[in-house]
């Protein structure tokens, strides 16, 4: 039984001291991993931070691009009938938007909703443009239909409230 005393004596604090240190490490070891984890994500967001920049970037150049004002006056050729126009039109909005679709990533699912309507109004403000036309009759009158049409619209075109919205978020973003 003094044996036993004995050992328990030599056993008990050692496996004390085993503990302490066990413990001890495991939350050094917990404290580090975190570390590194925030650094990881410290990191990532570096390097995220001017991707999403750009995004924005790009989303207000499309935005800018599609103005039924400055989108007809860059896509109007001399020559061009009115319906050739209307085509034109049409591709020239669907292509930008679809050379554009990866910026959805960055961008929040508002701003990106946004984005997506402004180009579906600007596209029927065209298509309502294209029914007072003649086919036949020349670009200019169809040009001038859409610029008569933006300028008749009360409230503010969709692409402006796109192009609000994302320089808000911007702002608060950054």
């Amino acid at each position: 039984m003094d044996g036993l005393i004995e050992l328990l004596k030599i056993f008990l604090p050692a496996v004390a001291v085993f503990a302490a240190a066990f413990f001890t490490v495991q939350r050094f070891l917990d404290n580090e991993q975190k570390r590194r984890d925030h650094e990881l994500k410290k990191g990532a967001q570096a390097s995220l931070t001017p991707l999403k920049l750009q995004a924005y970037e790009r989303v207000v150049i499309f935005l800018e691009r599609i103005h039924p004002n400055t989108l007809v006056v860059r896509v109007n050729k001399h020559g061009m009938t009115a319906q050739q126009l209307h085509m034109e039109l049409i591709k020239t909005i669907k292509t930008e938007y679809d050379h554009n679709l990866s910026q959805q990533i960055y961008v929040s699912y508002n701003a990106w909703e946004l984005v997506k309507t402004a180009k579906e109004e600007i596209i029927k403000l065209i298509n309502i443009s294209a029914t007072k036309v003649p086919h036949e009759n020349s670009s200019n009158d169809m040009a001038m239909m859409v610029l008569n049409i933006t300028a008749a619209v009360d409230k503010r075109l969709p692409n402006e409230v796109a192009l609000d919205y994302v320089k808000k978020e911007v702002s608060q973003i950054f």
